[in-house]
């Protein structure tokens, strides 16, 4: 049986809705650039990847109110949307997950920024806390 090799926390996300205004407020309170900055399509999001050691944290503003991070935003306000676990092989992974039964939202990789391939994996499997899977190009 294939299983899950989780390697670091690659980031957390927040979902805002300015990102220049959030960009700028981590740069003043904490002194940090982004690293990564772009507009991911296919998700329907602007994101900024700030470093902070081994991982980032990832400000997320939605492209239109009807994409999954608008609607997150209408629901739920500014704050936490995901956590995004680096891992070798994200097809492993979702096998694994599979075979002891969780709950996934994408049952194969997608390509999200940085060109890695991800799969979510959905709230209700674990603790109400969606969970992104992040295999990078090596």
């Amino acid at each position: 049986m294939a299983e899950v090799k989780l390697l670091n926390l690659d980031h957390v996300a927040i979902a805002v809705h300015d990102l220049d205004a959030a960009v700028e407020a981590h740069r003043r309170r904490y002194g940090v650039e982004p690293l990564y900055r772009e507009v991911v399509e296919s998700q329907g999001v602007e994101e900024a990847m700030i470093p902070v050691g081994g991982s980032f944290i990832q400000l997320l503003q939605p492209l239109a109110d009807d994409t999954p991070v608008g609607k997150f935003l209408a629901r739920h306000g500014e704050g936490l949307h995901h956590v995004a676990y680096a891992v070798a092989d994200i097809e492993a992974a979702l096998e694994h997950l599979r075979s002891v039964g969780a709950k996934l939202v994408d049952e194969t990789p997608r390509i999200g920024g940085r060109g890695a391939r991800i799969a979510f994996v959905h709230p209700a499997d674990m603790a109400g806390t969606l969970v992104e899977l992040v295999e990078l190009e090596s």
